[in-house]
C-alpha cells in the first residue's frame, strides 16, 4: 500500500508568497518500539487478517448481527490473535548482525504447540459431542484433555515470549503458541455458551472447562495488555484478582465471604466481567469509530485539520500553541488516546512552539493538556461517552449535550493560560509566509463533512452504529473530490489500519473487564460506597475529594477508557449513594479519569510530550497539570451547579455557563500573573478568590466575583503605559 511520490507535489508553492502546508504526516500511523514490521508473505497474511477483522465488525454491526456473547468472544479472540502477531513480548534481534534465536527456545516453542493444538482439537470434539445430543462433557476429559494442556501452554508460552528474541520482520514461535491458545479458549466458550450449560455459570453445576478456558483467556488478555499499554493496568488487575482470594482474610470493610477459584472464573468470562460493559462498547462503538478514524486518516483529514488550525490561529500571539489546542482537541476527540494524539500532532506543534519562545516544558505541557482535552470534547469524546451511555443507560445524545459546557470551559482555560503566558513573555505569532493560506484551505472545508454528518445523524435520531457507518462511508465519498482519493486499495488499507489501531483499546477494555468482574462479584464496590456514605456524613465535599483522589489514582498510567470503566465501577456507585445524580456522578469520575493523563507523578500524555520536547518529564507533567487546572475544578462545579450539565432552565444554564467562563479566565490570569497586563502577587490572590466565586455558581458569589473582576480591570487600566514592556523584559 505505498504512496505515489507526487501526492504532496501539488502542495508546494509556485511562488514565495504562497506558504506551503505545514502538516504532512500527521495521519501517518505511529509505530511502537515493540511493533513488528512484517515483509513478504507474512505482511500479506497479517494485513489480510486485519482487513477481515475490521470487515467482520462492519458486517456484523450493520448486516448480519451475531448472538451477543458469541460476537464479543470473537471480538476479543481476533484482537488477541492480531495483537500477538503484531506486538512482541521481548526486544527484537537486530537483523543486520546475523544473530539467531536460541535453538532450544525454538524447539521448546514447537513442543508447546502440541498441547495448544491438542486443546483446540478437543474443542472440536466437544462441539461434535454437543451436535450428537450430549448434555455435558466428562469432567475428567475437560480437565486432562483440555483445561490443563491449555493453561500449561498459555502460561509457558507467555514466559517463553519474554525471553524469545526474533528479528522485527519475522513471526515468533512463542506468539504462535499464544494465538492457538486464544483460539482454543474462545472456541470452548463458543461451544459451551451456545448450549444450555451457559445458564450454569457462577453455580456449582458449571463445567470446570469454563473456568479453565477463563483462566487461560485472562492470562492471554493480561499479557497482551502488558505489551500494548504497559504494566500499570496489569498490576492493578492482578491486585484485584489477588483480592478475590485474599479478601476473606482482610479486616474491616474490605473483608467478604470469599469465592472459590472455579466459581469466580466460571463467571468472570461472562457479561458480569470480561464480556460485560467495557467489551460491549469496544465491540460496537469503539471499533466502529476506530474504523471511522482510519478512513479519515486514509483521506488525510488529519493533515487538513492541523493546517486549517495553523491558517486560522497561527498569526495570533503564541500562534503554534493555539494551533495545538484546536488541532489536538479535534484529533484527540476522534482517536481516543491522549498519549497517541500527543505523538501524532505534537511532533509538529511542539518544535514550532519552542521556535516562537515557549520553554520546552511549556511546549510539551500545552500539547499534553490539549490532547487530553480531546477526550472530553463532544460529540465523540474519545469513546468515553459510549461507555458512559452503556453503563448508565442515559442516551448518548444527552451525554454529548451535557458535555458541551464543561468542554468549552476546559479549552477556554487552556487557551487563556496559553494566551496570557504569550502576552506576559511578549511572544509573537507566526509570519504570514510561515503558515498555509487560509483562502486556499477554505476551499477544502468539505473535509469536515464526515464529522458534520456524524453529529447530524446522531441528533436526527439515528443509532450510534448507523451514524458511525454513515460517517465512515462519507469519509470515503468526500475523499473523491480531495487530492487524496480513496479507491479500493485505500479502503483496504484503511480497514487494515483500523484492525491494528483497535488492538490496544480492545485489550485494555477486556483487561478492565476483569477488574469490573472482580468488583461486581466480590461486592467491593458496595463496600466502597458505604465508606463514601460515612465520609459524606461529615462532609460531602470531603467525600467528593476522596472520590477524586481514587479516580485519579485508578487512572494513573492507564488509557482513558480503562480508567473510566474502573472508576465508574468503584467510585460512581458511592457518589450516587450519597445522593448525587447518576449523570453528575459519572461525569465527575470520567473527568478525573481523563485528567490522570496529565496528573503527576504518572502522566502518560505529559511523558509522551516530554519525549518530543526534550524537557524533563516530571517538570512537563507539573506544567501540564497547571495548564489543565480547570479540569480539576470543573467536576466540583457539576455538584454545586448541575446546570453546568444542561440540567435546569435555559436562563440558569446560560448564567452558569457565562459566569463560569469568566471565572475560568480569572483563574488563568491568577496562574499566569497577567490580567490586561502583569499583576502583583496580592492581585493574583484576589483574582483567585474572584475566580472561585464565579466558578461556584451562586447568585451572590457571581456578583462578588464579577465585582472583583471589574475592579481589578479598572485598576489595571490606570497603570502606567510602560509597565508591560518593563515587566516582559
Amino acid at each position: 500500500m505505498s504512496h505515489t511520490p507526487d501526492h504532496h507535489s501539488t502542495d508546494r508553492p509556485p511562488a514565495v508568497s504562497e506558504a506551503p502546508p505545514l502538516a504532512q504526516g500527521v495521519d501517518d500511523e505511529v509505530i511502537e518500539a515493540n511493533r513488528r514490521l512484517f515483509t513478504g508473505w507474512q505482511w500479506w497474511l497479517f494485513a489480510a487478517l486485519a482487513v477481515i477483522y475490521s470487515g467482520f465488525h462492519l458486517f456484523s454491526l450493520n448486516v448480519y448481527p451475531l448472538e451477543t456473547w458469541s460476537f464479543r468472544i470473537v471480538h476479543i479472540c481476533g484482537a488477541l490473535i492480531l495483537g500477538y502477531g503484531f506486538y512482541t513480548g521481548a526486544r527484537f534481534l537486530e537483523s543486520h548482525d546475523g544473530a539467531q534465536p536460541r535453538r532450544w527456545m525454538t524447539w521448546l516453542g514447537y513442543a508447546l504447540l502440541l498441547p495448544a493444538f491438542y486443546a483446540l482439537f478437543q474443542v472440536g470434539m466437544f462441539w461434535q459431542a454437543f451436535q450428537n445430543g450430549a448434555m455435558r462433557i466428562d469432567p475428567a476429559t475437560e480437565a486432562w484433555h483440555f483445561g490443563l494442556p491449555l493453561i500449561a501452554a498459555s502460561a509457558a508460552g507467555i514466559v517463553l515470549s519474554w525471553c524469545y528474541r526474533q528479528t522485527r520482520e519475522r513471526m515468533n514461535i512463542a506468539d504462535l503458541v499464544l494465538m492457538v491458545c486464544a483460539l482454543a479458549s474462545a472456541g470452548y466458550f463458543l461451544v459451551v455458551y451456545n448450549s444450555p450449560l451457559r445458564m450454569s455459570t457462577g453455580t456449582s453445576f458449571a463445567p470446570m472447562g469454563i473456568s479453565y478456558a477463563a483462566i487461560a483467556g485472562s492470562l492471554l488478555i493480561l499479557e497482551l495488555t502488558r505489551r500494548v499499554a504497559g504494566l500499570a493496568l496489569v498490576v492493578i488487575s492482578l491486585v484485584f484478582l489477588a483480592y478475590v482470594f485474599a479478601g476473606p482474610y482482610l479486616p474491616g470493610f474490605l473483608g467478604y465471604p470469599g469465592l472459590s477459584v472455579g466459581r469466580f472464573f466460571s463467571q468472570v468470562y461472562t457479561d458480569a466481567g470480561i464480556l460485560g460493559p467495557t467489551t460491549a462498547v469496544s465491540s460496537t462503538y469503539i471499533i466502529l469509530f476506530i474504523i471511522f478514524a482510519a478512513f479519515l486518516q486514509a483521506s488525510k483529514v488529519g493533515d487538513y485539520f492541523v493546517n486549517f488550525a495553523f491558517a486560522a490561529a497561527g498569526r495570533a500571539r503564541g500562534g503554534p500553541a493555539k494551533v495545538a489546542i484546536f488541532a489536538s482537541g479535534l484529533m484527540g476527540m476522534i482517536n481516543g488516546t491522549s498519549a497517541g494524539n500527543v505523538v501524532s500532532t505534537g511532533s509538529l506543534t511542539i518544535p514550532l512552539m519552542k521556535k516562537v519562545g515557549y520553554p520546552s516544558r511549556s511546549a510539551g505541557a500545552i500539547e499534553a493538556a490539549a490532547s487530553t482535552g480531546g477526550q472530553i470534547m463532544p460529540p465523540i469524546m474519545g469513546a468515553g461517552a459510549f461507555i458512559m451511555a452503556e453503563i448508565t443507560g442515559i442516551p448518548y445524545t444527552e451525554i454529548a449535550i451535557a458535555a458541551l459546557i464543561p468542554a468549552i470551559l476546559y479549552f477556554a482555560s487552556v487557551y487563556f493560560m496559553v494566551d496570557f503566558e504569550a502576552a506576559y513573555k511578549g511572544m509573537r505569532g507566526m509570519r504570514s509566509d510561515e503558515i498555509p493560506r487560509f483562502s486556499r484551505l477554505v476551499k477544502q472545508v468539505y473535509l469536515f463533512a464526515p464529522i458534520i454528518i456524524l453529529v447530524a445523524a446522531l441528533f436526527m435520531g439515528y443509532s450510534v452504529i448507523r451514524a458511525g457507518t454513515l460517517a465512515t462511508a462519507s469519509a470515503a465519498v468526500v475523499s473523491w473530490i480531495s487530492p487524496h482519493k480513496m479507491g479500493l486499495r485505500s479502503i483496504l488499507k484503511a480497514l487494515e489500519l483500523a484492525g491494528t489501531m483497535s488492538i490496544q483499546i480492545i485489550a485494555v477494555c477486556a483487561c478492565a473487564g476483569i477488574i469490573v468482574g472482580v468488583i461486581s462479584l466480590t461486592g467491593v464496590g458496595a463496600r466502597f460506597s458505604s465508606l463514601l456514605l460515612g465520609l459524606a456524613g461529615f462532609s460531602q465535599l470531603l467525600a467528593l475529594f476522596f472520590a477524586m483522589c481514587i479516580s485519579i489514582l485508578l487512572g494513573m498510567g492507564m488509557p482513558t477508557t480503562a480508567a473510566y470503566a474502573v472508576a465508574a465501577s468503584v467510585v460512581a456507585p458511592g457518589l450516587i449513594g450519597i445522593g448525587i445524580e447518576p449523570l453528575v456522578a459519572h461525569f465527575f469520575v470520567f473527568y478525573f479519569a481523563v485528567v490522570s493523563a496529565i496528573t503527576p507523578p504518572v502522566a502518560l500524555a505529559s511523558y509522551a510530550a516530554a519525549g518530543i520536547s526534550g524537557a524533563n518529564a516530571m517538570q512537563t507533567s507539573v506544567t501540564s497539570f497547571k495548564i489543565g487546572l480547570a479540569a480539576f475544578i470543573v467536576p466540583f462545579m457539576f455538584f454545586y451547579s448541575p446546570a453546568m450539565l444542561m440540567e435546569g432552565s435555559a436562563l440558569q444554564i446560560a448564567r452558569v455557563g457565562i459566569t463560569a467562563t469568566i471565572g475560568i479566565v480569572m483563574l488563568a490570569a491568577a496562574v499566569q500573573a497577567w490580567y490586561f497586563g502583569p499583576v502583583k502577587a496580592w492581585v493574583r490572590l484576589v483574582l483567585l478568590v474572584g475566580a472561585v466565586c464565579m466558578i461556584y455558581g451562586g447568585i451572590y458569589t457571581d456578583v462578588l466575583g464579577l465585582a472583583i473582576g471589574v475592579l481589578l480591570y479598572l485598576m489595571q487600566r490606570r497603570q502606567p503605559a510602560g509597565r508591560h514592556e518593563k515587566s516582559a523584559a
